[in-house]
């Protein structure tokens, strides 16, 4: 490939990444007249979902809002319209919110979905860059898109609009997820696979608990000591007083506290005020605070009470890490 020919391609890709970009800065500073209103009226939507549908490319947008909705606390689906008109209808319940999508507004197929929500009286919000065209004119609510051109070389080719579309889209679905406050938490009961899921991780979720917990107490012979943490093999113990943890006993404990190791009880031993997590605390965060050569966290309640221990390997597993 020559200079000429890399040159030319770099120039197509920043001239059509400019052009969306500006299109989407400029509808930023003029949003939709009634964008307010289509986040209150997705709000209301209690026993139903939001129906979203489009043709074509605009489809491929549809489906992805209707995805991001779903996955930020809205329920929602998408209905093909071409199948509407062979069944689907079914699919849209009076409970339902419809958000469909036409670039032009005058897409035949989406017909029979506009007449079925105005024969059930269904909310329907039109998303078009024509405000005259038989969609909007439907429309309860209605997004305009600003026309901006296409940023293909012959200007038809959907790409300035879809982009649009979609970072409108977004738009909406993150202030419904703001205004719904919606949680990390939250967002992990729909994400629970993949790096993004573990990263949401609480520790309650990884922590072992209950038998597998190695405590022992002030007074336990270090013996005794020696084969708790035997058993349990985190390479840890926990040393409690009256329930409260006090402090650890560690495998560094033990080679500093050689000499004499088997007379002493765990309370001569212990490291005091030891690093502790919560169960509550997301994995990822107890996780930072195993800096240097500390490999276990004793999980504690509100009253100081030990109830888990968080391993560095059940973090690794989880791919927390």
């Amino acid at each position: 490939m020559t200079q000429d020919s890399t040159d030319m391609i770099r120039q197509t890709a920043a001239h059509v990444l400019r052009t969306e970009g500006a299109a989407v800065t400029r509808m930023a500073d003029a949003l939709p007249e009634d964008f307010e209103a289509a986040v209150e009226a997705i709000l209301s939507i209690k026993t139903g979902r939001v129906i979203l549908s489009g043709m074509g490319k605009s489809g491929h947008i549809a489906r992805k809002i209707s995805a991001t909705l779903a996955s930020t606390g809205t329920p929602s689906t998408f209905v093909h319209p071409a199948e509407a008109s062979h069944g689907d209808l079914g699919m849209i319940t009076p409970n339902d919110l419809c958000i469909l999508i036409s670039n032009s507004g005058e897409t035949s197929e989406l017909g029979d979905i506009v007449a079925h929500v105005a024969r059930f009286s269904i909310p329907m919000i039109g998303v078009s860059k024509n405000p005259k065209s038989t969609l909007m004119q439907a429309a309860d609510l209605k997004l305009v898109l600003p026309d901006e051109p296409e940023a293909c070389i012959i200007g038809m080719a959907p790409t300035t609009s879809t982009t649009l579309t979609l970072a409108l889209g977004d738009a909406l679905a993150v202030a419904v997820m703001e205004r719904r406050g919606f949680l990390p938490e939250n967002f992990r009961t729909f994400h629970p696979g993949g790096k993004l899921g573990a990263q949401l991780a609480k520790v309650a979720q990884l922590m072992h608990s209950g038998a597998a917990l190695p405590l022992v107490t002030e007074e336990t012979p270090m013996p005794e000591v020696l084969l708790v943490m035997t058993e349990k093999g985190f390479g840890i113990a926990g040393v409690t007083d009256d329930g409260m943890l006090t402090g650890v006993v560690t495998d560094g404990d033990l080679r500093r506290s050689m000499d004499g190791l088997m007379d002493k009880t765990a309370g001569d031993v212990a490291t005091r005020e030891p690093r502790v997590t919560r169960p509550h605390t997301f994995a990822a965060e107890a996780l930072a605070m195993m800096s240097g050569r500390i490999t276990a966290l004793f999980v504690l309640d509100e009253d100081g009470r030990p109830v888990g221990l968080l391993h560095l390997h059940d973090c690794l597993r989880a791919g927390v890490a």
